[in-house]
């Protein structure tokens, strides 16, 4: 009788990119979905291909990237819940799938480490569930150097060349400057490094960007009469771009508020941003041990992705907002990974690489747990201001005004979005209409002005009829109903 010994089989690897990206849908689901309401910009946003509201003003620095992706939602539902919870689905799944193209390059453990680092900031689970741009440009991104560097490197080029153009076209579909920021060093790469001097990838990075900004160009051409033009706006609705340092503003509002404009606050909790302050040493280091750990390119090219897509938020403009920085924390946090696995690999005796381990483990829960502290924080904060948009639309609603409609005046979109109504400025940085095309339309449809309560009525709403809001500090200054002739 012949014993056939029973061959064993090989452990099963954990799988770590899967678990980090299950933990970020369900920190999103558990955090963000249940509580919060839409947001000022995301009614922009949605406004756009929301079939039962009127779109509302789409200024000339957006991109409606993020409103195709919430199209097939809002067709079937206005549900803010379920946009919130299939928007925390998608971008699990795009934290996974962005990151899985960097396994070849950097291996498993590494990827995870650099998923999870990202995941973990407060932005990151924020924004995961919210109809904005930022987050996808940022997981666009890390996707677009990764197939990049597959590219150049691994036998897959089609495959590595068809990802590329498309993640690069993703990217600038969802923000066209940011597009721009990152098509730049890419190229750039193309041209410096010998190995990588083919026409393909340079084509295909050109391509990808053409073909995302290509709704942008057309619609700049329909609406303003050319790219020039609509750069120009741009720039006048962003203040002015120009050579400026904004460093500071983004240190001092980068654990909120959510938008920092003008950006005057005090600096809060400095102890929650030393991350943030040892971010570029910590880059720079990585560079620098990269040959040793043999992640030269893996390493050098996404933190000088990142530099690129952190220059117009940190030397053009002069407003913040924690969200921006979204792109440049993706990225950055690949390099981040190979130099705490390269620390690691380089301590030799065993109890010491323990230990310096645990301590990193260590730190890296405290820095989670202080995320999640700033998220709570922030996540209430948003959803106050929701809070307030929607019991403004009540109130409006029972003064009224009911669809067919229109507001105008502070937080017009928004609260005009919750009411169904369309939504028009006469002033600020998003003026789209004239006062005297505001009063035409106002003695066609029920319309209210909106000011803060101190301020007074806009100049044109001066004979309307004040009716405060409680709780919102606003008040609504509604036009009174024609008389009939006698």
């Amino acid at each position: 009788m012949t014993v056939v010994s029973a061959v064993p089989r090989p452990p099963r690897r954990i799988p770590w990119p899967a678990l980090v990206a299950l933990a970020y849908a369900v920190a999103q689901l558990a955090l963000v979905v249940p509580h919060l309401g839409l947001g000022w910009d995301e009614t922009v946003y949605v406004s756009q291909v929301d079939p039962g509201r009127p779109a509302a003003y789409f200024s000339a620095p957006r991109s409606r990237g993020i409103s195709l992706l919430a199209a097939p939602v809002l067709a079937v539902t206005h549900s803010t819940t379920v946009l919130r919870i299939v928007l925390a689905l998608l971008s699990a799944a795009a934290l996974y799938a962005a990151y899985r193209v960097w396994q070849p390059l950097l291996g498993r453990a590494r990827t995870a480490l650099a998923a999870l680092l990202f995941a973990g900031l407060w932005t990151t689970v924020l924004y995961g569930p919210q109809a904005m741009p930022n987050l996808w440009v940022a997981l666009s991104a890390v996707a677009a150097v990764g197939w990049f560097l597959r590219a150049v490197h691994l036998h897959e080029r089609r495959r590595a060349l068809l990802g590329l153009g498309a993640m690069v076209a993703a990217a600038t579909c969802f923000r066209f400057s940011d597009g721009v920021w990152l098509a730049l060093p890419l190229l750039a790469a193309c041209a410096i490094v010998p190995a990588w001097r083919r026409p393909a990838p340079a084509l295909v990075v050109a391509g990808g960007f053409a073909m995302g900004g290509a709704e942008w160009v057309a619609e700049a051409y329909a609406r303003w009469g050319g790219v020039g033009a609509r750069l120009h706006l741009s720039s006048v609705t962003e203040g002015g771009m120009g050579a400026r340092w904004a460093g500071g503003m983004a240190w001092r509002s980068l654990n909120g508020p959510l938008l920092c404009r003008p950006c005057h606050v005090p600096l809060t909790h400095p102890e929650l941003t030393l991350w943030w302050l040892a971010l570029p040493a910590l880059a720079l280091i990585a560079c620098a041990v990269a040959p040793r750990a043999r992640r030269g390119a893996a390493t050098v090219l996404p933190a000088a992705c990142a530099a690129a897509l952190s220059i117009p938020y940190l030397l053009l403009i002069d407003y913040s907002a924690p969200r921006f920085l979204l792109p440049a924390y993706a990225l950055l946090a690949l390099p981040l990974a190979v130099l705490a696995a390269h620390g690691a690999q380089a301590i030799r005796p065993p109890r010491v690489r323990a230990l310096a381990i645990g301590l990193t483990a260590v730190l890296l829960a405290l820095h989670l747990s202080a995320q999640y502290e700033v998220l709570d924080r922030n996540a209430a904060e948003a959803r106050v201001t929701a809070d307030r948009y929607r019991t403004a639309a009540h109130d409006l609603r029972g003064l009224g005004l009911t669809p067919p409609c229109l507001v105008s005046g502070r937080h017009a979109p928004p609260i005009g979005y919750d009411n169904g109504c369309a939504s028009a400025n006469v002033g600020g940085n998003n003026r789209d209409t004239t006062a005297h095309t505001l009063l035409r339309r106002a003695a066609r449809e029920p319309t209210a002005a909106l000011a803060r309560t101190r301020s007074g009525p806009p100049h044109y709403a001066r004979t309307w009829i004040p009716h405060p809001l409680p709780g919102t500090g606003l008040t609504a200054y509604i036009r009174p109903p024609l008389q009939p002739p006698v």
